[in-house]
């Protein structure tokens, strides 16, 4: 066995083939399975996809590379629950396209942001974030309130996520931009964009356009607001 051994470390040709077989053989272990189990995240109750105001404020959030700074993303282990909430479920991130968990804390966890903080607060915060918390080393963000939102095409990014396996209905995509304006209206009627996205929330619109910064706040008021957990037993989250 030693002599085999010594043959394989000393021929590189032979060592380099039989470690990509071995490295072949252990990623199928790993990936084909997946291809079998009929689902891999389980459905957790309140979970849907985002209201197109809340897609757009995440596109910008994604242009604007608010993911380098912060992730969203709270892991199991005390002083992350204790500071930021509840572990974070897989079901939270089904629907994002690409994900948003980071891999840096320059600024705090946004896995559960959303009701944190007013409204205000959040357009004050990305106009000038050292006036909310003066340690704060974040950039200002208040050209986002000077920028109108293009949204004439939000029909389309939502066409694009069913290519991905978001199901947003035929009833959703022709009310696009209707709950655009409807979302960042807050005299408007609100019921049936409460309907096709319940908890989505209304923000201030605070001038004669809709601002890339109000869909921002849009995204940030969401997140980790869907689920309950109120209770945390797998009966109330499962499915």
């Amino acid at each position: 066995m030693a002599f085999r051994h010594e043959t394989l470390e000393k021929n590189v040709i032979l060592l380099l083939v039989l470690s990509l077989l071995v490295v072949t053989i252990g990623g199928m272990v790993e990936i084909i399975p997946q291809f079998f189990v009929e689902n891999t995240i389980e459905h957790v109750k309140g979970v849907r996809p985002y209201s197109p105001l809340e897609l757009a404020g995440r596109n910008i959030y994604i242009r604007e590379g608010c993911y380098l700074c912060h992730s969203q993303q709270i892991r199991a282990l005390r002083d992350e629950i204790e500071r930021y909430g509840h572990y974070s479920l897989a079901a939270e991130s089904m629907y994002d396209h690409p994900f948003q968990w980071g891999s840096k804390r320059i600024g705090p966890d946004l896995a559960r942001v959303g009701g944190k903080y007013s409204n205000d607060w959040h357009y004050a915060h990305l106009r000038n974030p050292q006036s909310m918390v003066p340690e704060s080393l974040m950039p200002r963000y208040a050209f986002l309130d000077e920028t109108p939102l293009s949204y004439d095409r939000i029909a389309d990014d939502l066409r694009t996520n069913i290519a991905v396996g978001v199901p947003y209905t035929k009833d959703d995509i022709a009310n696009a931009i209707a709950d655009v304006e409807s979302e960042a209206n807050p005299d408007a009627d609100h019921a049936a964009l409460l309907k096709r996205y319940p908890k989505a929330v209304v923000v201030s619109k605070t001038g004669p356009y809709i601002s890339e910064m109000d869909a921002l706040v849009a995204y940030l008021q969401m997140l980790g607001t869907l689920v309950d957990f109120a209770d945390t037993s797998e009966e109330k989250l499962d499915r």
